[in-house]
């Protein structure tokens, strides 16, 4: 079991996001932008449900109208520091975080 602490030496367990729910996720970005790590993207969705891709600020691309909605996605697993910042933003908890003993190295 992997110990971690605080400055101030307090017990601490960092908890890992591993996947965002794309059937609750309403790609508002709360969760992007408290992200210190850049761990999500949004991507685009069409009426079926399938991905069509990232979707960034600058481009106004609604992927040939097919673009129906929008959803954040994990993207960068490896870069999450375990802050749960994300959780704390998310309206529709539909984020799942492993404590990091769970996962393997």
């Amino acid at each position: 079991m992997a110990e971690f602490k605080t400055r101030d030496g307090s017990p601490y367990t960092p908890l890992y996001l591993t996947d965002i729910n794309a059937e609750t996720c309403i790609g508002c970005g709360r969760c992007f932008k408290v992200c210190p790590q850049g761990v999500m993207a949004l991507y685009g969705v069409n009426d079926e449900g399938e991905i069509l891709g990232i979707v960034t600020d600058d481009d106004e691309d609604d992927f040939d109208g097919d673009l129906n909605r929008k959803i954040m996605k994990v993207e960068h697993a490896g870069a999450c520091i375990g802050c749960n910042a994300c959780a704390r933003v998310c309206p529709k908890n539909c984020q799942t975080h492993v404590p990091a003993d769970d996962l393997a190295a």
